[in-house]
């Protein structure tokens, strides 16, 4: 192949590159029915039919300088394709054919014959192989789960080795007066050695076509389609009268063979469309719609009851083991007062007293009802212009150089927000000791929740 063949397959391949993967990041993945894991995705087909030297475009016959000097004579053709669906709308075809083309001067005494006198000519097509891109383009059982028929169109790029013989009589017999693979080949028109092949001439072809699919069962379909294939070669019919690029079709049936479970859908063959009509007008998964409806506004009211507090100390109702404790009181896990040493049996706004500030295991986060207890404090230290002291603990777990440092960052985080509502830092003093001074035993639960605190003094 020379350079103008190279070029021109280079942008066929980008042509069909980017019209397949646009096509495939359009619609890679069907979120509505769960991607193409779901569906069978890989095809083999076998096909045969008949080859013409022209198109249904028109224009000059390839072997003759008039249409009607040399008529068209049908020729076989049949191969093998290999398909991977990529959505419902586009897949990649790698196509293998083999066959012959030829056409003939049915008017001995008025058509002329061509300039080396060959009156008929036949191109044997040893091999030809393309990649296509193959585009669904509609459905006749369009609001059916499945599709029946599905009409398409391909494009695409390939490679064929052949072979053109032009013959002295219009029977496609007597003396050969054109072989590409004979000496008088080369002899007389110098082709051969442009090809660089002994046997074969090496063109490079673009196929464009349509066809119609037929769902015949979830494995097997009847498939039909008419293919042009636009070469890059002058000579595919042999020396003719005018230098131009050769064209000939090929019409074609054959069965298409889905691979895998047939538990589960052909992607070829699957309409989405109609699926997500089918799913939206089913009555069963209304239904069903329904019913989650109705489990989820179950679950909001478990979630509702679960997180009310009727006496508003942070413990819901449904684990609250001492409902209804005054606002303010310092209560445990399970919303029970937390018992303080008779140094500490103070309510709180007693005159310069005021509760611990209880934090949760390993956190040196305020706890939301803690605020209302540091407002208060706040307020009094500004409208007194007064100084306190934090004095942040811990509980005993972990390493003493730890829970120091955890001490102190509670004690911190009480004097952050005093000094957030106003109060001027001077004149808080905060100071960690870790996992000293416990108020309660270390050795239950109960005991470690009232150690993790900060004490406040004035």
């Amino acid at each position: 192949m020379n350079y103008s063949t190279i070029k021109k397959t280079a942008v066929a391949a980008s042509l069909v590159a980017a019209l397949g993967f646009a096509e495939t990041a359009q619609a890679q993945t069907p979120t509505v029915f769960g991607g193409r894991s779901q569906y069978r995705t890989w095809s083999i087909g076998v096909q045969g039919g008949i080859t013409t030297p022209n198109t249904i475009l028109g224009g000059q016959n390839g072997f003759g300088q008039k249409v009607g000097y040399f008529q068209n004579k049908v020729g076989e053709y049949y191969g093998l394709t290999i398909r991977k669906q990529f959505s419902h709308l586009f897949g990649l075809e790698l196509e293998g054919n083999r066959g012959r083309i030829k056409t003939y001067n049915h008017d001995l005494v008025t058509a002329p014959e061509t300039a080396n006198g060959a009156r008929s000519a036949e191109t044997s097509v040893n091999w030809a192989a393309s990649l296509n891109g193959v585009f669904q383009l509609g459905t006749i059982d369009f609001m059916r789960r499945e599709n029946a028929v599905n009409f398409y169109a391909k494009v695409g790029l390939g490679v064929m080795a052949h072979n053109p013989v032009q013959f002295a009589n219009n029977d496609f017999t007597g003396n050969e007066v054109y072989n590409n693979a004979g000496n008088w080949g080369e002899e007389i028109f110098g082709d051969r050695e442009a090809t660089g092949d002994k046997d074969n001439r090496l063109t490079g072809f673009i196929p464009v076509g349509v066809g119609v699919k037929f769902k015949l069962s979830e494995v097997v379909a009847l498939n039909l389609g008419y293919t042009m294939n636009f070469t890059d070669d002058n000579l595919l019919y042999g020396p003719v009268r005018y230098d131009g690029k050769q064209k000939f079709s090929n019409v074609y049936g054959g069965l298409e063979f889905t691979l895998g479970s047939r538990d589960k859908e052909s992607l070829t063959f699957t309409n989405p469309v109609a699926t997500l009509y089918d799913e939206l007008k089913d009555p069963s998964l209304r239904n069903e719609v329904e019913a989650l409806k109705q489990r989820v506004s179950t679950l909001e009211g478990t979630v509702d009851q679960l997180s009310k507090d009727s006496d508003g100390d942070g413990v819901s109702d449904k684990f609250d083991k001492c409902p209804g404790t005054p606002a303010g009181t310092v209560v445990d896990g399970s919303g029970c007062p937390i018992k303080f040493p008779e140094a500490q049996q103070l309510t709180e706004g007693s005159a310069g007293y005021f509760a611990p500030i209880q934090f949760e295991f390993d956190s040196s986060v305020l706890k939301t009802e803690s605020y209302s207890t540091l407002d208060k404090l706040a307020k009094e230290l500004k409208d007194n212009n007064a100084t306190v002291t934090l004095d942040g603990y811990a509980s005993a777990e972990g390493t003493e150089a730890y829970n120091m440092n955890l001490s102190t960052d509670r004690a911190n985080a009480v004097k952050q927000y005093l000094v957030n509502a106003g109060v001027s830092a001077s004149s808080i003093t905060a100071t960690g000791y870790g996992e000293a001074n416990p108020v309660a035993s270390n050795d239950t639960e109960e005991g470690r929740v009232q150690n993790r605190r900060v004490e406040i003094k004035k």
